[in-house]
């Protein structure tokens, strides 16, 4: 099925409803769906109001508005963020929740009281309908249609993928330094590994176990050992490549153009990555949704966040991905 055959179903489905979601894969097309949906509702006096969880996704739909002919559109949008949407006007024809499964209890209030339309869009509905986010998603913008990942892919709409996963002995090398009030010594991953796993097995309760876990993960991301064979990789590989550090400290040690909060050439590294003009970008996880890159054939994991499915989806990116 083509996108422009997706497009015109979820749109169908919307048109029937005063408030309605579509959940549709990444790379489909969904900001141009809500685009098009202006385009049905416009008049003269339309106004309309964009909610995404970042302002760097208010670029995309600018983006493609110019892209596809529908600038004119702009002069009729304000943007605003989830966090910022108690603030806004109530006067608005049409509400477009972008990546509206990040809607909250928050939110409620506000939604509640605005009597016009809405649109949810979303490539990742809420999975539990019980969850908060599941709850108010089915509220305000029920998903009426659905065009999954694994439907992309098959279409070709999706790159396929392979997952590599590199998996590291501890290193036995005494190169982590340790810092105590009174005193400081350097220890191996080894060391440090065995010591938070001691923490963990000997906890009293269960608050303390799961505190003493987290710090052991915070740890393990942080060994050099996983830097090393990511540094190899990224010398070794070609291809256009995005890196996943840990922290931003971590991002910047593994390549020259990253993307954080911190850095105040993120937006250009982003945008000469999406054109080619830098082949590497290393960047944290404000980079894990709401973002296309195009041609992106190899992604670099530090470590697996646990959704790494989820990651893929986002990105509509990768053929290869490399978890360490």
């Amino acid at each position: 099925m083509s996108k422009d055959k997706i497009q015109d179903e979820a749109l169908t489905e919307l048109y029937k409803h005063k408030r309605a979601g579509v959940g549709v894969s990444v790379g489909v097309g969904k900001t141009l769906i809500g685009l098009k949906h202006m385009e049905h509702e416009y008049t003269d006096i339309f106004k309309a109001l964009v909610v995404a969880p970042k302002l760097s996704i208010f670029q995309s739909w600018k983006d493609e508005a110019a892209k596809f002919g529908k600038s004119y559109l702009l002069d009729h949008i304000d943007f605003t963020t989830y966090l910022s949407l108690d603030k806004q006007s109530l006067d608005y024809d049409v509400v477009y929740l972008d990546e509206c499964h990040n809607l909250l209890f928050s939110h409620d209030s506000w939604l509640s009281n605005y009597k016009g339309k809405i649109v949810g869009l979303t490539g990742t509905p809420p999975k539990y309908k019980v969850s908060e986010k599941g709850k108010m998603v089915n509220k305000h913008c029920p998903i009426v249609y659905t065009y999954i990942t694994d439907d992309a892919v098959e279409a070709k709409i999706l790159n396929d993928y392979r997952i590599i996963v590199h998996t590291l002995p501890l290193d036995t090398r005494k190169n982590m330094l340790v810092q105590t009030k009174n005193k400081s010594w350097y220890a191996s991953e080894l060391d440090n590994y065995r010591y938070w796993t001691n923490r963990v097995q000997s906890a009293s309760s269960g608050k303390e176990k799961q505190i003493t876990s987290v710090m052991r993960m915070k740890a393990i991301m942080t060994y050099k050992s996983k830097e090393e064979l990511a540094k190899e990789i990224i010398s070794y590989t070609n291809e256009k490549l995005l890196i996943f550090a840990n922290t931003q400290e971590q991002a910047d040690m593994l390549c020259s153009d990253s993307y954080h909060s911190n850095n105040s050439l993120s937006e250009d590294n982003l945008q000469w990555f999406k054109e080619g003009k830098i082949t590497k970008l290393s960047c944290v996880l404000q980079l894990n949704e709401g973002v296309n890159i195009p041609n992106l054939k190899c992604g670099l994991i530090l470590h697996s966040y646990g959704n790494e499915r989820k990651l893929k989806q986002r990105l509509n990116i990768p053929d290869l991905f490399k978890f360490l």
